[in-house]
């Protein structure tokens, strides 16, 4: 339970910080919250060689509104001040109640946003949510070099993302919600069958749907984490919800296919038929207390 030894960095600027990463190239590790990196060193299943602490780099740091209406979270803002912010809790409800239940009140102080979107374990909680936000994933790299990639096109695979070795994660933006001017009303769900050790996902799954003046389900996202090697968008379950009224059949069908296409992964935690009928239950409750959340009736069903 003792790490390597290590150089350690504490830079105060992004400048720093590509300097750092260009010297010392893949012999280097970020640090930004630990709560990954630190356990797997003391196992030594990561032995970097140098550490860059984040810590002190404030142009990774701050919440605020764009004039455009988006929500703007710097890399380093943690999960406590995700859940707790009420600019947060005003603009992303979802990604609010996401925080809410992320590890325990230690890792909620010191892990962050960027860390863990950067990080991209496949049972991690925020990737479901920011797809099902449409959100988007700022980095930068050196020389001034910046880039804006959809969350969509970020995470690939477990521990995979479309981050390069030179690059840092520096804001997550949410935009405002679609549909306002119309009068759709939005309601969010994030729910989870955890691993009661780690509080990580065996399933997770963030719904967020928008209820039409007529009834209807105008817009509906559905993203799942934990089920495969990344998480994704089940398009065959909002295809079956758009433009319809939801009733508990309706959902329960819908539903049905929310692991269409994935290869739904087992482990030592669970076999993959398990998972995938926890990736189902888990699918129809978002949904219908989403639905519910978003002004809508009659969708509760019993299990």
């Amino acid at each position: 339970m003792i790490p390597s030894a290590f150089t350690y960095h504490r830079p105060e600027t992004l400048d720093e910080v590509f300097e750092l990463l260009g010297r010392y190239g893949e012999q280097a590790k970020l640090l930004a919250g630990g709560h990954s990196l630190l356990p797997a060193m003391k196992l030594r299943l990561a032995q970097p060689q140098v550490l860059i602490d984040l810590a002190r780099v404030k142009e990774l740091r701050g919440v605020s509104v764009e004039p455009g209406g988006a929500l703007r979270l710097g890399a380093l803002t943690t999960h406590h001040q995700v859940m707790t912010d009420p600019v947060v809790r005003q603009h992303a409800p979802l990604l609010a109640e996401v925080a809410g239940v992320i590890g325990d009140m230690q890792v909620r102080y010191r892990g962050t946003l960027g860390g863990s979107v950067a990080h991209a374990d496949p049972a991690a909680d925020y990737p479901a949510a920011l797809l099902a936000l449409e959100a988007e994933i700022e980095v930068a790299g050196p020389g001034g070099r910046r880039r804006t990639v959809p969350a969509g096109e970020f995470f690939f695979g477990p521990f995979i993302t479309a981050l390069q070795p030179d690059e840092v994660v520096t804001v997550v933006r949410i935009p405002p919600a679609a549909g306002g001017e119309r009068g759709w009303r939005w309601g969010y769900r994030y729910l989870k069958m955890a691993r009661r050790a780690s509080d990580f996902a065996l399933v997770g799954v963030a719904a967020a749907v928008a209820r039409d003046a007529d009834g209807t389900a105008a817009a509906v996202r559905v993203a799942l984490n934990g089920v495969t090697g990344a998480a994704y968008r089940a398009t065959a379950v909002e295809e079956r919800l758009a433009g319809r009224v939801p009733s508990p059949e309706l959902l329960a069908e819908a539903a049905a296919h929310a692991v269409d296409g994935v290869d739904v992964d087992g482990d030592a935690l669970t076999s993959a038929e398990y998972r995938a009928h926890l990736a189902r239950v888990y699918t129809r409750r978002a949904l219908e207390e989403a639905w519910q959340r978003a002004g809508g009736e009659g969708a509760m069903a019993a299990d």
